[in-house]
């Protein structure tokens, strides 16, 4: 039984979901990113844009609440992005939890009830890109049964900071 409530989001959501997403990018790419890139992250534009997510689900948004009804994480996913995948893949666009409240399920329960979703879309399997240098990150999707599939590995930018990310995969059949 999870100590967290997890439902689809709504637009008056978007305010905290923006601000765990920043507050969230600042705690666990810190030393990965740099520090200026990190400052200059604007929770004005994440409203906006986890908004427009929310309104069109694009992609489908939900959200953990504590007991007391208080947003501490959410997970953003849908159809696969990536080219050349089958329709029946879905991927994990983000995931991310306050840092205070890391460790205490809410990521797990997130992860859980976008898995059952993405099931109910007819999906086969599941996908997420995964900065490599994100230990935590890449320690939650390996215990959550996720496979690395490091043929994918890329360099990607992130501000003025290059990074390498891998794609893993959950197989739901």
């Amino acid at each position: 039984m999870s100590l967290f409530e997890v439902k689809p989001a709504t637009l008056r959501d978007a305010q905290a979901i923006a601000d765990i997403h920043v507050q969230a990018w600042q705690s666990a790419y810190d030393g990965l990113v740099a520090e200026d890139d990190l400052k200059s992250l604007s929770v004005e534009k994440r409203k906006a844009m986890w908004r427009e997510a929310i309104e069109y689900a694009e992609p489908q948004v939900l959200v953990a609440t504590t007991p007391d009804k208080k947003i501490v994480g959410f997970i953003g996913f849908d159809r696969s992005r990536d080219p050349k995948t089958k329709p029946t893949t879905g991927e994990i666009w983000a995931h991310y939890v306050h840092p205070d409240m890391l460790g205490m399920g809410a990521g797990l329960a997130l992860w859980d009830a976008a898995r059952d979703a993405c099931e109910d879309e007819g999906f086969t399997e599941v996908t997420a890109w995964v900065f490599v240098r994100n230990e935590r990150g890449m320690n939650f999707y390996d215990t959550a049964g996720f496979k690395r599939e490091m043929k994918t590995l890329r360099t990607t930018p992130v501000g003025s900071t290059r990074l390498e990310e891998v794609r893993v995969k959950f197989s739901l059949t």
